[in-house]
Parts: structure tokens; C-alpha cells; sequence
């Protein structure tokens, strides 16, 4: 009898281990709600978001105070809408804020960094950001770098011949 209470308690040891183990792997993923669930809803468009994509971080000076809950398309003006979810405590961002897509180092991933603005008055629950900063994307500029070296290297050869 007791080999068999000993059975189950590791049992249950092994049963309670397991589920730590599954919510620390939701905790990490960032698959969970922010905070407390306090939050409100506001949006940005920009004309190229890159790689970001939904529950990516958003941040003041490398704060996280919220993430992307959706990206849609404005089929209007073809921008890319991002609907940010932020959290009541930082209720108070002013309403010429910005918003840019930065990369987490080289090869990151993606998230968007808020810049406040001075405005007294704040973002209210679904409003916009207007001014906003399309992600850089790497092979566009490697491509730019290119172009621009090759057309440097024509004028001097041209200015070679003169």
C-alpha cells in the first residue's frame, strides 16, 4: 500500500511540474493578455510595417506598455492599420505622439516605439496616431547602397574621359 501512495504522489509531482512548465512556456511566447487586462485601444497607419507582426511589443524608451492586438489593410489608401492595445496606466500619452517601427538588433524581430509628443491633451480609447514611421526594410537599403555606388562609379569614368 504504501508503494502505491508513493506512486501517486510523484504523480502528482509530475502532473503539477508539467503545468508550470506549460504557463511558463505562455509567459515567455507572449501569448498572454498585457498586464491586467486594464487596457484600451489605439491605432497608427503606416505605409510599410516589414516584418511586425501581432503581439509584438510597443514601447516608450525600451518601456513595454502594450502590443499589437491587429494589422489590417485600409482599402482606401492601401496603408497597413495597426491596432495597438495599450495599458491604462500610461493613459496619458500626449496627442502629437509618434510612432515607429524599429528592429530588436540586426535581426530581430519587429515592434513599434512611441515617442510622446508635448501636446497637453491625451490619446483617447480609439483614436489614432498621425504621425508615423514605416519600418526600414534591410534589402531596400542594400539595394539603394548599390544603385547609388554603381551610378558613383559611371561618373567617374565619365569624368575620366573629359
Amino acid at each position: 500500500m504504501a508503494k502505491r501512495t508513493m506512486e501517486f504522489i510523484v504523480g502528482l509531482f509530475m502532473l503539477a511540474g508539467l503545468a508550470a512548465l506549460v504557463l511558463l512556456a505562455f509567459k515567455v511566447s507572449g501569448l498572454t493578455k498585457v498586464g491586467n487586462g486594464d487596457t484600451y485601444i489605439i491605432t497608427a497607419e503606416f505605409d510599410n510595417i516589414g516584418g511586425l507582426k501581432v503581439r509584438a511589443p510597443v514601447a516608450i524608451g525600451g518601456v513595454r506598455i502594450g502590443q499589437v492586438e491587429n494589422i489590417a489593410l485600409d482599402k482606401n489608401n492601401f496603408r497597413a492599420v495597426v491596432t495597438m492595445r495599450i495599458e491604462n496606466k500610461f493613459n496619458n500619452l500626449p496627442d502629437d505622439s509618434s510612432a515607429s517601427i524599429f528592429t530588436q538588433g540586426i535581426l530581430g524581430s519587429n515592434y513599434i516605439s512611441v515617442v510622446p509628443g508635448f501636446e497637453p491633451e491625451s490619446l483617447k480609447a480609439g483614436e489614432a496616431i498621425e504621425t508615423t514611421h514605416s519600418a526600414l526594410i534591410l534589402e531596400n537599403l542594400i539595394g539603394q547602397l548599390i544603385y547609388s555606388m554603381k551610378s558613383d562609379g559611371n561618373q567617374v569614368t565619365t569624368d575620366k574621359k573629359k
